[in-house]
């Protein structure tokens, strides 16, 4: 027995040590890994938004990435194209389709957002409810969308609807650099800019940095912190929205009742890695995590993708445990 087991764990290592794949592929890890990481960058804003104003682990906010695929998904369905099928669109109109999808996912997450932060949320800081309760009402709320959307759509995912299939458009030492990959960087950098931009240039953005260093100072100081928690919680929704348009666009079999579980917590995760609290290090943060894990996966093997991820994690936090950038949203600085 023990020799059986001895000869099928020579045959087959538990981790592939294959400094050559990682060689090979690293040009095309890197720019994968910076396509999957602007998806995480954008979900993990949601999350240090979240906890650098109301210091609420929000959970549920991968479900609200959730509800932006299924509603970028029922967009597609909605403007007439057809599972399985590759249609062939015009410019203007394969442009006017992803704005719709993306304006409609965006508009669905945001709303979706605020919504929960008025029922779950809103009541519990009503009451004096103390952190616990908050994170695992997070949990609970995770939970019940989950179930909801498995209930009425059933567990496995939609067919799949593909409006723009992947094309190279030039390459870089060898490794193709698609047209969708090009899109999910270029627009989560700019979406980013944009984000950092209203919350260190405007008037609202002022608010929000006022509560998240002292709530009730901000308060005496005219400072509407409902209004401030319920603009968090819809921007962070908002760009929630905007990584599902990209997310169905780069796995477009995406839109099942789960999809946003693992995502959501490498979105977290890529939150931390760079310094919860600081809307650059979300960005940062997400585009390393994706470019370690798509590296580890060709050294590794597969199936140690998501191992990795995690792994990097406790790494940067031993060393640094305010994450990479470290600098709360309270402090940040155009």
């Amino acid at each position: 027995m023990i020799t059986h087991v001895t000869s099928v764990l020579a045959q087959d290592p538990l981790i592939d040590f294959n400094f050559q794949l990682l060689v090979d592929r690293f040009w095309a890890n890197t720019i994968d890994g910076l396509s999957y990481g602007s998806i995480y960058a954008l979900v993990a804003i949601g999350y240090t938004l979240v906890y650098g104003v109301l210091r609420l682990i929000n959970f549920a906010h991968s479900e609200i990435f959730v509800i932006g695929v299924f509603a970028a998904y029922f967009t597609f369905a909605s403007l007439g194209f057809v599972p399985g099928e590759s249609p062939q669109l015009g410019l203007f109109v394969l442009i006017g389709s992803l704005l719709v999808a993306g304006l409609v996912a965006m508009a669905v997450s945001g709303g979706s957002a605020v919504l929960l932060e008025r029922v779950c949320y809103r009541p519990l800081r009503k009451r004096g409810a103390p952190p616990l309760v908050f994170l695992i009402t997070a949990i609970g709320a995770s939970f019940a969308i989950q179930q909801i959307f498995l209930i009425t759509l059933g567990a496995n995912s939609q067919p799949t609807i593909r409006l723009l299939r992947p094309t190279e458009v030039f390459e870089i030492f060898g490794a193709r650099v698609t047209n969708i990959q090009i899109m999910t960087v270029v627009a989560a950098i700019v979406l980013m800019v944009v984000a950092d931009t209203f919350v260190n240039r405007t008037r609202l953005g002022r608010g929000v940095r006022a509560v998240s260093q002292d709530p009730a100072t901000a308060t005496l100081m005219g400072v509407n912190r409902e209004r401030v928690f319920m603009l968090t919680f819809l921007l962070g929704g908002v760009l929630a929205g905007a990584a599902a348009l990209f997310y169905i666009m780069t796995i477009p079999a995406a839109a099942v009742y789960n999809g946003g579980f693992l995502l959501g917590i490498k979105a977290f995760t890529a939150a931390v890695l760079g310094g919860i609290g600081n809307l650059r290090g979300a960005l940062l943060g997400g585009l390393v995590l994706g470019v370690v894990e798509n590296y580890g996966q060709s050294f590794f093997g597969g199936e140690w993708r998501d191992v990795i991820a995690f792994v990097l994690l406790i790494v940067v936090l031993m060393f640094r445990p305010t994450g990479i950038l470290g600098e709360s949203l309270a402090k940040a600085r155009a």
